[in-house]
């Protein structure tokens, strides 16, 4: 993508819930994946939806806490924040991240912003996704550049968690780390069912399980 990216972000364009089809966020979730390292070491990431929000650029988000462990070792811990514009567009504000070693906390050098040091909101997800639509998922430039494309809109996909039709199909990169690249698959109602490397390794991270308090 190419020129100046500054979206307009206005507070009373934004509504309370994330009701998005493909990343609906209803506090009280927690997303359960299961994979395999390059390495062949195990992958478990727990997506939680919590009940906290963070005010970032006047608008009102919803941390999700995303915990990565690999072989049951906690690895990164994440605070994001989303919020969802009235066109249903999902939002990504900022992460407050942590990595680990043997337990203790050896970097946040992945934390950003929106609205702080020139560091911009991306998308998450569109509110009526098209093939060929492309955006920033987030912007700080020079460390967060992450951008994805929506491929496909009526892909099979097979998970633990079930088998689903008509699945959203996302190619995401980052051109500060060039050579990798991964497909997304998202299902209707449900969220992110698949996510694996096609370029740069063959990781692979699946639903297993949904629970709700």
């Amino acid at each position: 993508m190419e020129g100046e990216y500054s979206p307009v972000i206005n507070p009373e364009d934004f509504v309370e819930e994330i009701d998005n089809l493909y990343f609906p966020l209803v506090p009280g979730t927690t997303f359960f994946y299961e994979g395999e390292s390059d390495e062949g070491d195990s992958l478990r990431t727990e997506v939680y939806v919590t009940d906290e929000t963070r005010v970032v650029m006047g608008i009102t988000t919803i941390v999700v806490r995303e915990s990565e462990y690999e072989d049951d070792e906690l690895g990164e811990e994440t605070f994001d924040w989303y919020a969802q514009d009235r066109d249903g567009n999902v939002w990504y504000f900022g992460e407050d991240s942590n990595e680990y070693e043997d337990g203790e906390v050896v970097s946040t050098a992945g934390s950003w912003e929106a609205g702080v040091d020139r560091a911009q909101p991306g998308i998450i997800m569109p509110g009526d996704p098209q093939v060929g639509d492309a955006y920033y998922q987030e912007f700080y430039p020079g460390e967060a550049e992450d951008q994805a494309e929506v491929v496909s809109l009526n892909e099979s996909v097979t998970v633990a968690y079930g088998s689903f039709e008509d699945c959203l199909m996302t190619g995401e990169w980052n051109p500060l780390e060039p050579g990798q690249e991964e497909n997304k698959y998202y299902a209707s109602g449900v969220g992110l069912l698949l996510e694996e490397k096609v370029e740069g390794g063959d990781e692979r991270l699946e639903l297993v399980e949904i629970t709700t308090e």
